[in-house]
């Protein structure tokens, strides 16, 4: 068991959200029973918490819809307001769907304190908004704070017993009220910005949301990599060993470091581009075309454009330079998850990928989770989804790290973990999934009734 760890996922409770149209919840707390790869328990203030968690699903059974869901509620702390893509998100098989309530839920722990912050919302209108020192099941939940909104649209505010005694207070829960709370908009990052003593925990809650939690979609890229590996060498060094130990051919990457006066000149590149950097954030412009990415960054006056370049080992031991657009998407995915696994071996973060083997080759996968399962050293959490069956290995997952989703009757989507089957740690799990046996399959009965033949000659 691992000890001291300061930022994980507990768990998620989700209801009438895109296709959870009834409450589901998803955790990574571990099974008593199981007693295998015990280095994947985290433990942190008394509770044991898993390293991993792989969920599996059909196409369309709602798995991506579990990393949307998490990934809503990350936006809409962040940002301050409901996502506008929430909007189309209520479970659409019910009656007059806008009209019920949402509910998003997260259990989690940052800094060596137990979190749990929940959210309701009915037509665009935040209904409910809470945050508690979890009590983790074993005593009483902490209030931090509560707001709630009536159906005349007013909100009432409660505070901890601490906060509420000390009359100034008062006065600023009154500001808060009149002033800066919106019925459409989250008040987290606004408790969390106050200096106010009793309100130190909400802090620590928001930098889970800003810096602990980090999700990947399968179409975003890793952001300014050829800065990351130019200015960070640690990074550059786990980069190449990273590349190296998946034999694609690959012998280094490095960044490629053009003044970009040089660049406008021999390019083409747009200059204004180049103007548009005083007025980006950290003096930084991502430029993307295809799988290249150029970044344009002003260091000690000069404007440079960088770039990543791929040494590739041929025949007759030649090394040959290869631009990223020269690269396949493979391998492109490969580079896009290096400050990720980079960050899993070292701190103590929540990375989620959604459809992890995107791109990839089904070995490729394995040899990647095989690297984080293994390694004892571990300081981060990995969740993700994906089809890929081969990592259905019981020396690599935990029955209680694999997850299933699947759509029930009504459309609903059910989440529910390997080891509520309870089944022996030396059975062949990859076996069994693929043949039914744990559902969350794609159901393709019907077909061998349709004649490919029949619609060829019809005109």
């Amino acid at each position: 068991m691992r000890e001291n760890f300061t930022a994980m996922l507990i768990r998620v409770v989700i209801d009438n959200v895109l296709s959870f149209g009834q409450q589901k919840e998803f955790h990574l707390l571990p099974s008593p029973r199981l007693r295998t790869l015990s280095s994947h328990i985290y433990t942190i203030g008394g509770i044991e918490l898993l390293k991993l968690s792989a969920i599996y699903g059909a196409n369309g059974a709602g798995k991506s819809n579990l990393v949307r869901a998490i990934a809503f509620l990350k936006e809409l702390v962040l940002t301050e307001r409901i996502p506008l893509a929430f909007k189309k998100t209520p479970f659409k098989f019910q009656e007059q769907p806008q009209n019920s309530l949402q509910t998003l839920a997260i259990e989690f722990v940052q800094e060596d304190v137990a979190f749990y912050y929940g959210i309701g919302i009915r037509n665009q209108i935040i209904v409910t908004e809470e945050l508690y020192v979890s009590g983790l099941g074993k005593r009483e939940d902490e209030l931090i704070f509560e707001r709630n909104t009536d159906a005349d649209g007013r909100c009432s505010l409660q505070f901890s017993a601490a906060f509420e005694r000390i009359p100034k207070n008062q006065t600023l829960k009154e500001l808060l009220l009149e002033e800066f709370i919106k019925n459409d908009k989250p008040i987290l990052q606004l408790i969390a910005n106050r200096e106010n003593e009793a309100l130190q925990l909400a802090k620590k809650a928001f930098r889970w949301f800003k810096d602990s939690l980090v999700l990947i979609d399968p179409d975003v890229h890793a952001s300014a990599l050829p800065h990351q590996i130019d200015v960070d060498g640690q990074l550059a060094k786990f980069a190449n060993q990273f590349i190296q130990g998946m034999s694609l051919g690959i012998q280094k990457i490095e960044t490629l470091k053009i003044d970009a006066a040089q660049m406008i000149h021999n390019t083409g590149l747009p200059e204004k581009l180049v103007n548009a950097l005083s007025e980006a954030d950290n003096k930084m412009l991502g430029l993307w075309s295809g799988n290249k990415e150029t970044v344009l960054v002003e260091e000690n006056g000069t404007i440079w454009a960088k770039e990543l370049q791929l040494q590739h080992l041929g025949g007759q031991a030649m090394l040959v330079d290869f631009d990223a657009d020269e690269e396949s998407d493979g391998t492109m995915r490969l580079l896009d998850f290096i400050p990720a696994f980079k960050g899993l071996t070292e701190m103590p973060k929540v990375y989620i990928i959604d459809e992890m083997e995107r791109s990839l080759h089904p070995l490729l996968v394995k040899e990647l989770v095989k690297k984080f399962s293994l390694d004892e050293q571990t300081k981060g959490q990995l969740i993700f989804t994906t089809h890929e069956s081969n990592l259905l290995d019981q020396s690599l997952l935990r029955q209680d790290e694999i997850w299933f989703a699947e759509k029930d009757a009504q459309g609903c989507t059910d989440l529910y973990a390997l080891s509520a089957f309870k089944e022996h740690k030396s059975i062949d799990i990859q076996k069994g999934y693929l043949s039914g046996r744990y559902g969350s399959i794609p159901f393709l009965g019907n077909l061998h009734d349709l004649n490919w033949h029949d619609y060829a000659h019809q005109k």
